[in-house]
């Protein structure tokens, strides 16, 4: 059972059922899992999971932890809910997304994997233009696309996430 466990969207299409049992997860998770298995989310709330909103203060503490590490710009905002949902709750995040471990690692919030080894690295991540390689400011939200981040105000090139050179 995952009772006290913030399940990733992951957890909800590999797990057997009665692992998920008590699990937290958050209702943005319904309309990503109807997209990707519709079979899957039918059966969602006959196995006692347990659907919770973060808060603001939480939502709040989950975005500068994204901003100050740079992992901002990749994260949807689901991931965003989950991270905060896991700092609220004092939960352990059930996630394969190595980005969401990222931030748990640096954010001191417990992780499990669902079905992949894990990160075995911590990264910080700065948006550099593939043009004249310019670092540009971390957006403060999540964004909804992995790969448009926009476009560079010097050059008018693509923003692409890439790994700090710390």
């Amino acid at each position: 059972m995952a009772t006290g466990e913030v399940l990733d969207t992951a957890a909800l299409i590999a797990w057997p059922m009665e692992r998920m049992r008590g699990g937290l997860v958050v209702p943005s998770q319904r309309a990503e899992l109807g997209r990707i298995s519709p079979d899957r989310e039918m059966l969602l709330d006959s196995i006692g999971l347990e659907w919770a909103t973060p808060g603001n203060a939480a939502l709040a503490q989950a975005s500068e932890l994204a901003t100050q590490t740079g992992d901002m710009a990749g994260l949807s905002p689901v991931d965003l809910e989950l991270l905060a949902l896991s700092i609220e709750r004092s939960a352990t995040l059930v996630t394969d997304d190595y980005r969401l471990q990222n931030l748990c690692e640096r954010g001191g919030i417990p992780w499990l994997s669902v079905a992949m080894e894990g990160i075995q690295a911590l990264w910080t991540w700065e948006l550099r233009c593939t043009g004249c390689g310019a670092i540009q400011p971390h957006p403060d939200a999540p964004h909804a696309g992995k790969e448009e981040l926009g476009s560079c105000p010097d050059c008018g090139a693509v923003l692409r996430l890439r790994r700090s050179r710390e």
